[in-house]
């Protein structure tokens, strides 16, 4: 019976299969928006001094992490604007700050080198 409502309500995308039923789903992510990013840093590498970087474990930050920290922290920039500069929402905005302290942080406090990544 629960397999019968299953069928008309799905149509054609069931397939039985002996004692379990297939279901043949294509999940779709949404797709990106493009932030606008208006920072390239010269640099690629922040790392404790004295100590080589290959001996060092290493966080990676992304553009748009070290874009956020630019424009929240350098910039000074209200929360609603930044985002309107970075050209998305502002509750997306606050995620990519939280994580980019967030590693920033680890990084500092642990010391590992931050690597920047050129997306």
């Amino acid at each position: 019976m629960l397999l019968e409502k299953k069928k008309r309500l799905l149509g054609s995308k069931m397939k039985k299969s002996s004692n379990f039923v297939l279901l043949d789903f294509k999940i779709m992510a949404r797709p990106r928006r493009f932030k606008r990013i208006c920072f390239n840093p010269s640099v690629d590498y922040f790392k404790p001094r004295g100590i080589p970087l290959n001996s060092l474990k290493v966080v990676e930050l992304s553009f748009e992490e070290m874009e956020t920290l630019r424009l929240k922290d350098v910039r000074k920039m209200d929360q609603i604007d930044a985002a309107k500069e970075m050209n998305t929402s502002q509750s997306t905005f606050q995620r990519i700050l939280s994580s980019a302290r967030e590693k920033v942080s680890f990084a500092l406090v642990n010391g590992y080198a931050i690597k920047i990544i050129k997306e």
